[in-house]
């Protein structure tokens, strides 16, 4: 790798949102922030202005929650949802038609005159188009004196549109939404200058949102709107934004169309993909066509705002609220959470139709006339609710927002972790979480469903014998990169202690971009993990709620209409398969279910164009497959010969995952890797991470049937085996944790990685663009690592069994270079026994001015220009 390149990566990546954009190291992407939120409800939905006022209260008792800048001018984001004010809107001249016969909402605009008059022309083109009209433009009093130097610079002009002309009022709100996110889309389109500052904050006949760059003391004051006595309504949610290492802007200011959120989505990247990869199979009667409200999840907003969006589609679409919620944000069960059978039917449908939407949160909900609130799988975001006497109900995510006298207060306690507490509005009745999943459970027969058409791989059972050795098998492990380690420190621990092996911290061989010797693909990722406010689960006492069950097979059609359909899946415990169990896959011939099986190599004599060219014809049979009705692709590298090398399976199943995204055909299939490379842990995670759905290690197997055989280990096979994927599941389990997340299904696809060495062109072409924060290798160097791991195995037909200890885990002469090794261990040893200076210049001068770079840090020089003693203040004794 030439030194010139290592920091060339000139990848962009997507503003966060729209003033800030990827510059050296930063990358908006990694954003997120926590939060306050409240709720107040008036249980019978009487209207009125204390109310509103009390909600304001409750946002500034929870100042602390969020965040503002040195000037204490420029806040985070702070907003409150409250239902439409219809008195006060006559009052202001406006002669709306009566309630629920008209939408409304503020719009951010652009401050240029050219600007606005371009995006108000599209505003009423769209909404003449679905024969309604704009009935008029409200400029909104603001009082901007009171906002800081940056919440000012980027202060939107603000207005609030009528929309009247309404047949039916039950469908009103689903077409604002469809005029919403066609306006949305052709505005981002456009050509317009300052489209980034063009911002619908809502469009509704029952809510309107007010919110912006403001703190919670400053919301009241910027909006008159809100002290007016006049302004009335039966509930509020409020929310105060902490963006913690972000950037705060207006849009991003909670609450958002339905929800108000306290947390953090760690599934983010991967809820997102998916989303996108399921609009191919998504269709509404409601909605019409999908595709005229493409994307469903607004680009470059928070994992707050994506969540909304979703929940606003799934509601949209005909689902109700908590039908939404538990589908999206779904509750652990176990012993200590026991649900009914039809319960966990209902939950184990949508996961095969869902992934969760993982992460710390606590979710307050409204679309103004049901308004609640729920916890993730966890509860790690806590939320306390009251009731009093006088039927109103408060929800916050602490106690003390609000001051109650001991005998007002009739009910009081805690939102549990995945379950949902909820009012209506209308009916004057609120809803407990027992009532409302078993009101879920039995809207259909999800039971019948699964039992009839779900397959529990576990319960299949097949006559044929599988063998677990490989043919030549010391030339497959050269030909895959196996070592000496690899076996001794690795594998075989594995299956003799049902655990991986444990080491010391810390890694002092090279990158694998700054290593002069072959490396697998694997080695150039690093797993993220969660930090800041976001805490990692410990997977061992959080057992309960961890699970890694997986589902393969096809996601139908028209997923939003429930049938017995969407149920033919195979269920598996976890994603590691046995030969025989993927062997039962491969020939499962009933229920409609249908599989192939692809090859991943490449002419070695090619190179890198032989790479290349396979890999595409590998996305097109992938494509072609999925159009023929195939439930799930096996990519397998089985067939590796002297004329064929393996493409790196991490390679195969990203280019393949995202190539099926790209076409629209992603979640009518399943991936799984049949690969000679795995054999850790953090092999199978990037599989997972990357879209696969179940890994088949045969070449581990093959390995720990050598071990028995040769009784290098004193166990049967059938137990080497078991421990090695219990080794391995424990393994998955740690890293998805590491990362607040709780459940495989949300991890695959996600992505939680950073590469460090990847091109961006590599990167572009076959990994969705993950980020890598130093430039690297394209397919050239992929390819010539590839061809000398095979010609390893293939350049002497006499291999023997001996394997090299290539020295990562220990120094070895001959092998990888180490930062610690004997020269710098001694030198520095003598230096402190002998407490010589000289030596120790000589340690240092041994670590600074090393023959080749082993870290980044390798490639800094210090700027050596020194200042007059003069300049330095002098040493004082105090």
């Amino acid at each position: 790798m030439k030194e010139k390149e290592l920091f060339n990566n000139e990848t962009k990546a997507d503003s966060f949102q729209q003033h800030f954009s990827q510059t050296g190291l930063y990358d908006p992407s990694n954003e997120h922030d926590a939060c306050g939120v409240g709720m107040l409800v008036n249980i019978h939905g009487n209207k009125s202005h204390e109310l509103v006022e009390s909600a304001l209260k409750v946002l500034e008792n929870m100042r602390h929650r969020g965040a503002e800048g040195a000037d204490n001018k420029t806040g985070d984001g702070a907003g409150i949802m409250l239902q439409i004010p219809h008195e006060f809107i006559l009052l202001q001249g406006i002669p709306v038609p009566e309630k629920g016969k008209y939408g409304t909402g503020l719009l951010f605009l652009p401050k240029d005159s050219q600007s606005q008059a371009y995006i108000l022309s599209v505003i009423i083109e769209e909404i003449e188009k679905e024969g309604l009209t704009l009935m008029h433009l409200r400029n909104v009093p603001t009082n901007s004196t009171i906002l800081g130097h940056d919440a000012l610079s980027r202060e939107p002009e603000i207005k609030q549109i009528f929309v009247t002309g309404f047949s039916d009022s039950d469908t009103a709100d689903i077409q604002l939404y469809v005029i919403r996110k066609k306006i949305e889309n052709r505005i981002l389109a456009s050509e317009c200058n300052n489209k980034e500052d063009f911002y619908i904050v809502s469009l509704s006949t029952k809510n309107i949102i007010y919110k912006g760059m403001l703190s919670s003391l400053q919301l009241r004051s910027y909006f008159p709107d809100l002290t007016n006595n006049y302004f009335t309504s039966g509930l509020a949610l409020v929310h105060s934004r902490f963006s913690t290492n972000t950037f705060p802007t207006w849009s991003l200011a909670q609450p958002f169309r339905l929800l108000a959120h306290n947390g953090e989505i760690n599934t983010i990247r991967g809820n997102r993909a998916w989303m996108e990869a399921r609009e191919t199979v998504l269709s509404s009667p409601a909605l019409g066509e999908i595709k005229n409200i493409h994307p469903i999840i607004q680009k470059n907003m928070s994992d707050s705002a994506s969540l909304d969006n979703v929940l606003e589609f799934l509601v949209m679409s005909g689902l109700t609220l908590p039908h939404a919620m538990a589908m999206l944000v779904p509750e652990s069960f176990n012993e200590k959470n026991p649900i009914s059978e039809d319960l966990k039917a209902f939950y184990e449908y949508h996961s095969i139709l869902m992934e969760p939407w993982d992460g710390p949160a606590a979710l307050l909900f409204s679309d103004g006339r049901y308004a609640g609130g729920m916890l993730d799988r966890n509860g790690l975001r806590p939320a306390r609710y009251l009731i009093t006497h006088n039927d109103m109900m408060v929800v916050a995510s602490e106690v003390g927002v609000m001051d109650f006298e001991p005998g007002d207060i009739k009910e009081k306690g805690r939102l549990q972790p995945g379950k949902i507490l909820m009012v209506d509005t209308e009916k004057g009745k609120v809803y407990y979480d027992g009532d409302l999943k078993q009101d879920l459970a039995l809207a259909k027969p999800y039971r019948a469903w699964l039992s009839t058409n779900r397959i529990e791989l576990d319960e299949l059972k097949s006559g044929r014998k599988i063998s677990h050795k490989v043919d030549n098998y010391n030339q497959m492990l050269h030909t895959f990169g196996y070592s000496k380690e690899d076996v001794e420190k690795i594998i075989a621990p594995m299956s003799t202690t049902s655990a991986e092996p444990i080491n010391s911290m810390g890694n002092d061989t090279p990158l694998a971009v700054l290593s002069d010797k072959p490396q697998l693909l694997y080695n150039y990722f690093r797993q993220q993990f969660a930090q800041v406010t976001n805490p990692p689960i410990d997977p061992i006492r959080e057992e309960l709620v961890m699970s890694l069950t997986e589902y393969i097979g096809a996601v139908g059609m028209n997923i939003l209409t429930p049938n017995e359909s969407h149920c033919k899946m195979v269920r598996l415990n976890h994603p590691i398969l046995t030969n025989t169990q993927l062997d039962l896959l491969c020939n499962i011939r009933y229920k409609g279910f249908n599989t192939v099986k692809l090859p991943i190599l490449f002419e070695v004599e090619k190179g890198k164009t032989g790479l290349q060219q396979s890999l595409t014809d590998l996305c097109k049979l992938a494509e072609k497959s999925v159009s023929e009705g195939v439930n799930y692709i096996i990519l397998s590298d089985r067939d590796v010969d002297e004329k064929h090398a393996a493409i790196p399976s991490l390679l195969a199943v990203s280019a393949v995952h995202h190539h099926l995204i790209s076409v629209g055909k992603r979640v009518q299939t399943a991936l799984i890797v049949e690969s000679g490379e795995i054999r850790e842990v953090m092999h199978a995670a990037l599989l997972l991470g990357f879209g696969a759905s179940a890994l088949n290690p045969y070449m581990a197997f093959a390995v720990l049937d050598n071990l028995v055989a040769k009784k290098e280990i004193q166990l049967d096979y059938a137990t080497a085996e078991k421990n090695y994927i219990k080794a391995i599941c424990k393994g998955l389990l740690k890293v998805i944790s590491k990362m607040g997340i709780s459940t495989i299904r949300s991890y695959r696809g996600a992505k939680i990685f950073e590469a460090v060495g990847l091109s961006a062109e590599l990167s572009n072409a076959y990994f969705g663009g993950i980020n890598s924060s130093i430039s690297g290798i394209g397919l050239e160097e992929i390819a010539k690592d590839a061809i000398a791991f095979h010609q390893d195995g293939f350049a002497n037909e006499n291999i023997d069994g001996l394997l090299i200890n290539k020295g990562i885990y220990a120094y070895r002469k001959d092998g990888e270079q180490h930062a610690w090794n004997p020269e710098t261990i001694s030198t520095l040893q003598l230096a402190t026994r002998l407490g010589s200076y000289k030596k120790f210049k000589e340690f240092s001068s041994l670590v600074d001015g090393k023959d080749s770079p082993i870290f980044l840090r390798d490639f800094f020089e210090y700027k050596r220009s020194p200042i007059s003693i003069d300049q330095v203040e002098p040493a004082r004794i105090s």
